[in-house]
């Protein structure tokens, strides 16, 4: 596929050997993406990454990841910094948002970002703020353990409650993967929330925190966190949960990067109310 904004620009489906790349990039723009997160972002959607090339040499990427028949996400929309300014983003945005058909797509915009999304038809649902700072010391609460293979059913069917689609391949990678933390709370033989918390570039991301009470969240916050007293940690909420954002600010983190979460049509209906941390910024 070329570009009808530059004849030199070639855009091609990424693969999983060129997530580096990607992910490279995103680090350099501050958004801390997470060590191990390419296995579960490809296993969603294969086809759903793109890389934009002149002459062989990656310039641009985007991801427009669909979850099932009605729901996508766009993220990693990059454009390398000295190559900015020549139309390659917005060819390569053009060119991959095809793969989502009719769907709803929704993203997390950075600021600098949301009237450019804002003219191509997305709105804004709300502000999602990343808090950031040390891991406060704690004991690990009753009724919190770690996830094991009998309990992915239950995960999967709770996720599917507090999301815009359901994303079973994600989550089996996601919730196993090398580094990553995944912990449940039970009351009884009914799952009351989890979480995941995982190495970035910079500290540990804590990502999806999904919980039915304030109380549950924080009893989950607190046994992710515990081995990582002192560590960087990060969690990015909807600024919409206030409970969420009061358990950010009580564990001693602050605001350091903000994002809109904007949406080009409706969504199914979700536990909004349950979300206190979001998976990811690339993928919701």
């Amino acid at each position: 596929m070329t570009s009808p904004a530059s004849q030199d620009l070639v855009i091609t489906q990424a693969t999983l050997e060129d997530w580096p790349v990607i992910s490279g990039w995103a680090a350099d723009e501050g958004w801390n993406p997470g060590l191990s997160d390419g296995p579960a972002f490809f296993a969603q959607d294969p086809e759903g990454f793109f890389l934009g090339r002149i002459d062989g040499e990656p310039v641009s990427a985007i991801s427009v990841v669909n979850h099932g028949a009605d729901y996508a996400f766009l993220g990693c929309y990059l454009v390398r910094p000295d190559l900015r300014g020549h139309g390659h983003g917005i060819t390569t945005w053009k060119t991959a948002l095809a793969h989502a058909g009719n769907r709803t797509v929704g993203l997390d915009g950075v600021v600098a970002q949301q009237d450019n999304y804002r003219r191509s038809g997305f709105e804004l649902a709300h502000r999602t703020i990343r808090f950031a700072g040390p891991a406060p010391e704690g004991e690990v609460p009753a009724g919190v353990r770690p996830a094991g293979p009998a309990d992915l059913a239950a995960i999967t069917a709770y996720d599917s409650a507090c999301h815009p689609a359901d994303r079973p391949c994600f989550l089996a990678e996601w919730v196993t993967a090398p580094r990553h933390r995944t912990l449940v709370r039970r009351d009884g033989d009914r799952i009351t929330g989890y979480g995941v918390i995982r190495p970035a570039r910079d500290g540990l991301r804590i990502g999806p925190l999904f919980a039915d009470t304030a109380d549950d969240a924080r009893a989950l916050f607190t046994a992710l966190t515990v081995e990582a007293a002192g560590a960087g940690v990060a969690l990015d909420v909807p600024e919409t949960n206030t409970a969420g954002v009061a358990l950010a600010e009580s564990a001693g983190l602050a605001p350091s990067f903000e994002t809109a979460r904007m949406y080009t049509g409706p969504v199914r209906e979700y536990a909004r109310e349950r979300v206190f941390g979001v998976t990811t910024l690339e993928l919701g």
